[in-house]
């Protein structure tokens, strides 16, 4: 056995896999095994336990962010400079100082492309890892690790920040997020987040009437409504009763408890206390946090709002929760991502803005068994196609869900046919 685990590295017979394996039949002999394994009905080893995914809502410009070129006409360079990091040979925006710092942490992936330069179905495509469709509405990352995942019964499996715009699609309404509505603003200050604190009416016992009540309903009104969404509303609701009752709940969302140096570090912001609760739900046991920061569409005065307003805070928020995460011994079992719907334009239009462009962009990835201080694919002098092998968005949601341990190639049943998580897509192997 030893031997052929030498020939195939991706290959871990643990008794879970041969379990798996074996509902495809009566007697697994070890070619089954391994044919089942090439074919991708075998999971991953995990290399992250959970993720946080940080949505730049709008599509941020590769070429003032991750991909600048100095060499570059006035017209396509624009008004930023690149500054060394703390790996030498990667250069990032001089508004990135604290992410320039850090730079040994995280990857830089410079060829991500696609074809989908509108802002609805670029978002469901970078979401979901599958181009959008009007027959299947395919499920969030976030929804994916709800169902595959096991997480704590008092937590959520799965918790936006403050909402996402792609929900459980086919997996249904038991993998949807919990959504926080409400951001964290401050450093120290106390955070109440609907759902998860009781108002100052309610008791325990309260709640427990109430769910009891609704229970008594629920019976009722069995076989009068579609079965599986009554199951996942059961489902749903049993869950959200056991975190409100849950302390533990409570106190990892209630940012106000992490000590002020800490909470100062991601900045007096809703994006860098949103980051430092991501933090706080991830080492409480949730297993994907999702925030959506929006605000990134830069028609027009792209470079003032980047300098005086998103840059500043993407810098404070993301490098802290690197950091943080790094000093809590979590950021090897957790994934994060940064990344918005597509780039923007190499050439700056008349209103000082930058258009939509999804030929290329750039997307950040740490933690989670991904190898950091590396860039991974080039572009062109201008910013305007790779000039490596073009990554899409269904590459990176299959290295997702490997680093995850979720098999990217997991058929489900949904809109009246078996449907595969990611259709297209490889994992990127030189990240890891």
């Amino acid at each position: 056995m030893s031997s052929i685990r030498n020939k195939h590295p991706e290959i871990r017979s643990s008794r879970r896999d041969f379990l798996r394996v074996g509902a495809f039949g009566t007697t697994l002999t070890l070619g089954d095994y391994l044919r089942h394994a090439a074919a991708g009905q075998v999971a991953p080893k995990a290399t992250a336990k959970a993720a946080i995914f940080i949505f730049l809502n709008g599509g941020p410009p590769h070429l003032d962010t991750f991909d600048l070129k100095p060499d570059a006409t006035e017209d396509i360079r624009g008004e930023f400079k690149p500054i060394k990091t703390n790996v030498p040979g990667i250069e990032i925006c001089e508004h990135l100082p604290r992410l320039a710092k850090v730079a040994d942490k995280f990857a830089l992936v410079r060829s991500v492309s696609h074809s989908i330069a509108a802002h609805e179905l670029g978002i469901k495509y970078l979401l979901t890892g599958n181009r959008p469709t009007p027959s299947v509405e395919y499920p969030g990352y976030g929804s994916v690790a709800a169902k595959e995942l096991a997480a704590p019964p008092d937590l959520p499996a799965y918790v936006a920040i403050p909402k996402t715009p792609v929900g459980g699609g086919f997996l249904g309404v038991e993998t949807t997020p919990f959504n926080t509505v409400v951001t964290p603003a401050q450093p120290g200050a106390a955070f109440n987040v609907r759902g998860i604190s009781l108002a100052r009416s309610l008791t325990a016992g309260v709640v427990e009437a109430r769910e009891k009540l609704l229970a008594d309903l629920d019976g009722k009104f069995t076989g009068k409504m579609d079965d599986d969404l009554l199951a996942g509303l059961d489902k749903f609701s049993q869950r959200a009763y056991d975190i409100i009752r849950s302390e533990k709940s409570r106190n990892a969302f209630d940012v106000g408890q992490e000590p002020l140096a800490v909470a100062k570090g991601f900045g007096a912001h809703s994006f860098g206390q949103s980051c430092l609760l991501a933090a706080r739900l991830v080492q409480a046991g949730v297993r994907f946090v999702t925030i959506d920061s929006t605000g990134w569409d830069t028609h027009a005065n792209n470079f003032k709002l980047l300098k005086d307003e998103k840059l500043p805070k993407l810098d404070d928020g993301v490098s802290a929760l690197l950091t943080t995460l790094q000093d809590r011994g979590l950021l090897q079992e957790t994934l994060v991502v940064v990344t918005g719907e597509f780039g923007r334009t190499p050439k700056v239009n008349k209103d000082a803005g930058r258009d939509h462009w999804s030929r290329s962009m750039s997307v950040l990835i740490a933690g989670g068994g991904v190898k950091g201080a590396q860039v991974i694919g080039k572009t062109d002098a201008t910013g305007s196609l790779p000039t490596t092998e073009q990554i899409s968005p269904d590459s990176l949601a299959a290295t997702m869900f490997h680093c995850l341990g979720i098999n990217p190639q997991n058929v489900y049943p949904g809109a009246g046919r078996p449907i595969t998580l990611v259709r297209e897509g490889r994992v990127i192997r030189d990240l890891l």
